[in-house]
């Protein structure tokens, strides 16, 4: 019996100095899964400055891919010169839509880069009733996903604001339907996915 006792203080000793060591290292027992949050991304969202070359007689543009669920954007060169006037615009809108509708490179998909543009998509000039600087994509933008419109919305407000020092842009689709405005927030950026970001702005006219 006395043997017995010994034996049974010897665990409980031992017991209570492995709550105590607990305790001292900060650990807290819980009998409730503990929702830690979303595990951090891994993803660098950064590609290396000597991956992007430029092309003879092109222009370096900055374009809005996904990494991470947000927008990031990521340099590419295109092969046409810096737009001087409303053709040279459509062509510069169209290689940005190519760029965004383009797989990521070897090193973007490192980074971690995807699109969610998919084509086939195309741009043309805005029509007599619609706002100065519009610009008409061959879907409707609300048929497009958030994160693909995101993207063509903030990479548009990049390069082709439709008033320059603005990240507003003017966008419609193929059909008569009116071309409705869109701004590239800081929300819209953090929460690519979520429709609430996109919204008219106020709809410049043209000028006399």
């Amino acid at each position: 019996m006395r043997g017995r006792l010994d034996r049974a203080a010897v665990v409980l000793a031992g017991l209570l100095a492995l709550g105590a060591t607990a305790t001292g290292c900060g650990i807290r027992p819980t009998s409730v899964p503990v929702d830690a949050g979303p595990a951090p991304s891994r993803v660098p969202c950064e590609v290396p400055d000597n991956a992007v070359t430029p092309q003879f007689e092109g222009v370096t543009v900055e374009v809005y891919l996904v990494c991470g669920a947000q927008l990031v954007t990521t340099q590419r060169s295109v092969r046409i010169p810096e737009y001087k006037g409303a053709q040279d615009r459509l062509r510069f809108a169209q290689a940005l839509l190519d760029e965004l509708m383009a797989a990521p490179s070897g090193t973007e998909k490192e980074a971690g880069f995807t699109t969610e543009v998919k084509g086939p998509l195309t741009v043309t000039a805005g029509r007599g009733h619609d706002p100065a600087g519009a610009l008409r994509l061959s879907r409707n933008p609300e048929d497009l996903s958030a994160l693909a419109l995101s993207q063509v919305v903030c990479t548009y407000a990049e390069n082709t604001p439709t008033a320059p020092g603005t990240q507003q842009v003017v966008l419609g689709g193929p059909g008569e339907d009116p071309a409705r405005g869109y701004t590239c927030t800081s929300e819209m950026k953090s929460r690519p996915d979520s429709a609430a970001t996109l919204g008219d702005i106020p709809r410049p006219t043209r000028s006399a």
